[in-house]
């Protein structure tokens, strides 16, 4: 038993560590409490400017006749009177760009206009967005409220399949070089509008040819835009404002084949482990073995950018990440969406095995699909999967089709702070920041002509709207598509200071 001096000095010694802790505990949180109260907002100061004059009805009307094109791209070309008519109504509908812009045929349907402007040493930009549409999924058709290739309008939007991907950008773009040209505006750089027809495929008849060509020229863009990130609202927790997420990177792709072997034979006497028995054990291990999640990178870059607009116990979190860290990161991984922006996802999506009930299968494999995550090359993640799979007999090759992560553009740069500029200019109340992109464009192909690209449609959104891209009930609103016209407009305009 301690003496009566120990207990004493234990007396004395526990009231000064309560001291103590409660000290620490006080200071770290008057620490944290200074880090939020400082942090200023990182948006660009700019007066707001209305944007441009628009007859709303007349550009709903021709972003209606061009959804009513059903130009799906396809190896056999089925469509191709579809994507024939597209580039009639182009023509006819914007004569002055077609009057004024060079236009090149790429492949089978992709097309470049050349703006050329008043000084050409200056560093060209480029606007990018595709023609083609994904199919509407058989026996979908009677839940859509307009047949999806009507391009109705009605209700304050144009419906159909393409009005937002992507068929929005493309018109809207053609809009406002139209109205600029016809105020008699020629832009200081030459600006190329790159409109792939095969994006949804990979864009190699498309926008790869294209960045191909600008290569041979020597061509090097200032930087190229194409559709990605949105302006989302009630998106991003704890910012009531709306944020415009420009996307910086886009992640890669791979798909990895897992394989296992075993003798064929009857049900009546199986092996120890089956052939799909040892494949099912595979895609448990590396779906629940992925990669690891980094609050680094874009994901953080985008978290500070809007930390100073967050409200309540969010901006505290988001303000500290210096000692919050492992708990946003905990947070942020339960969310599929956030989720994949941490990290190299991981999802089993075929399984190939037997034939009949009672015949055990020689072979059995899986598809694993992996998105890139910039930082992470497919032979690492190859690697990763082959350690997780240490003794066990399955064999790892990968699929055909493999494209590493993009380059991480910076925000650092005149070219996004243009981004950034001309959207604040225009709705006032966007929060702009950079973020990444978790899909793949067309924009990937011009990483060799491009010092910067961004991935962004100016169109705003919430998360119930999400479901429409590739899905049922594809619409934009007329006053959002004006947006973008104005947008666009604006952009081309104030690109004369870069």
């Amino acid at each position: 038993m301690p003496t009566p001096a120990a207990r004493t000095m234990q007396g004395r010694l526990l009231p000064k560590l309560a001291l103590t802790l409660l000290a620490a505990v006080t200071g770290l949180v008057a620490i944290m409490g200074w880090h939020t109260w400082q942090l200023a907002s990182q948006q660009t100061p700019v007066p707001a400017r209305p944007g441009a004059a628009v007859d709303a009805q007349a550009v709903a009307r021709r972003l209606s006749l061009a959804v009513q094109q059903p130009t799906i791209w396809s190896p056999k070309d089925e469509h191709a009177a579809a994507f024939e008519a597209l580039h009639q109504l182009l023509r006819s509908s914007f004569p002055l760009a077609h009057a004024t812009l060079k236009r090149q045929a790429f492949g089978r349907h992709a097309l470049l206009y050349t703006w050329v402007g008043r000084e050409p040493q200056a560093h060209p930009m480029a606007l990018l967005a595709h023609q083609d549409v994904v199919p509407v999924a058989p026996g979908t058709e009677k839940d859509w409220l307009q047949p999806p290739f009507s391009g109705t309008v009605q209700d304050g939007f144009v419906w159909g399949r393409g009005a937002w991907d992507d068929k929005g950008n493309v018109m809207a773009i053609m809009e406002a070089v139209e109205m600029l040209i016809k105020a008699g505006f020629q832009p200081r750089q030459t600006v190329y509008l790159a409109f792939g027809a095969d994006e949804e495929v990979g864009g190699e008849d498309g926008a790869h040819l294209i960045a191909q060509w600008l290569k041979q020229q020597n061509v090097r863009l200032r930087f190229a835009m194409d559709e990605g990130l949105l302006i989302t609202q009630g998106m991003v927790p704890g910012v009531r404002k709306p944020v415009a997420l420009i996307g910086m990177a886009e992640k890669g792709y791979l798909t990895l084949r897992l394989t296992a072997k075993g003798q064929p034979g009857h049900t009546s006497m199986p092996p120890m482990r089956s052939a799909i028995g040892m494949v099912s054990e595979a895609v448990t291990r590396v779906e629940a073995q992925q990669m690891p999640a980094h609050l680094s990178g874009l994901p953080r870059e985008m978290f500070e950018a809007v930390a100073p607009e967050v409200q309540g116990l969010n901006r505290w979190l988001l303000s500290n990440l210096w000692l919050t860290e492992p708990l946003v990161l905990s947070q942020l991984q339960k969310s599929p969406a956030t989720n994949a922006m941490l990290r190299t996802t991981t999802v089993a999506t075929v399984f190939q095995a037997g034939e009949r009930e009672n015949v055990l299968p020689g072979v059995a494999s899986a598809l694993v699909n992996f998105r890139l995550l910039p930082g992470d090359s497919s032979a690492q993640v190859q690697q990763h999967v082959q350690q997780v799979l240490a003794g066990l007999d399955v064999q790892v090759t990968h699929e055909p089709q493999v494209t590493e992560a993009s380059p991480v553009s910076r925000s650092g740069t005149p070219a996004y702070q243009l981004l950034a500029q001309t959207l604040r200019e225009l709705q006032p109340d966007v929060v702009v920041a950079p973020g990444l992109l978790v899909g793949g464009t067309d924009s990937r192909h011009f990483a060799d002509v491009s010092e910067s690209i961004f991935r962004f449609s100016p169109v705003r959104a919430s998360q119930p709207d999400l479901a429409r891209f590739h899905g049922t009930n594809e619409r934009i609103g007329i006053d959002n598509y004006v947006q973008m016209i104005q947008f666009y407009e604006r952009l081309l305009r104030n690109a004369d200071a870069l």
